[in-house]
């Protein structure tokens, strides 16, 4: 086997190849099924080729290196165009429906939330870098919207919010090879989300 060490002095620093090694090690490791508290320092720097002092030098423990790997599979949220709410809910869900197509990024995201109550600094950090970056896009969106009078005047933007991910959540972690995630969920949750978000509900039903 090839070692960090021994290809060193070839494209990249070492130091930039052995982190991406580690990451990759970590992440691929958690994607094959090792929980949080099964993955081991060693086991991972076995399979990056490299030394455990390489790991610690960079990261104080395990969960430091789970929550870095974790945060580089997500991408930032895109800037939303500004000028179309509807556009803007549709291509955030959209971000998360592509995202759990790939098998690595649902099994990571499941330990992460799986193993909270045993590793709640992982969670915390796992919230802070990934989970709220993305809360706050909707809230922006959702923020803009009533402003612009886009959307009623007093929508609670944290239950729309919560609405809005939680069912894309729900889809997507009940998915599989016989139930797909629809193509159109993201149109179609946004859809049926803004009847209620864009009308006074309780006005209409009590008259």
């Amino acid at each position: 086997m090839t070692t960090i060490q021994e290809s060193a002095g070839r494209g990249r620093p070492r130091s930039e190849r052995a982190e991406k090694a580690i990451v990759d090690a970590t992440l691929d490791m958690i994607g094959e099924g090792v929980t949080v508290s099964e993955l081991s320092i060693e086991a991972v720097a076995n399979r990056a080729g490299v030394g455990k002092t390489t790991i610690y030098r960079r990261w104080a423990n395990k969960e430091d290196l789970v929550v870095d790997s974790l945060a580089t599979l997500r991408l930032p949220m895109p800037e939303p165009g500004g000028t179309d709410v509807r556009a803007d809910l549709i291509e955030y869900l959209e971000v998360m429906r592509s995202e759990s197509s790939e098998l690595r990024n649902r099994c990571i995201t499941n330990i992460a939330l799986n193993e909270a109550d045993r590793f709640p600094d992982l969670y915390r950090r796992f919230r802070e870098l990934v989970i709220e970056p993305r809360r706050e896009a909707f809230r922006q969106v959702l923020r803009r919207g009533v402003a612009t009078g886009e959307l009623r005047p007093d929508l609670d933007v944290e239950v729309a919010m919560s609405m809005l991910i939680g069912a894309m959540l729900f889809h997507t972690k009940m998915s599989g090879p016989a139930y797909p995630v629809p193509d159109d969920l993201a149109v179609r949750l946004v859809d049926e989300a803004l009847r209620g978000f864009r009308y006074d509900v309780t006005r209409n039903v009590a008259s």
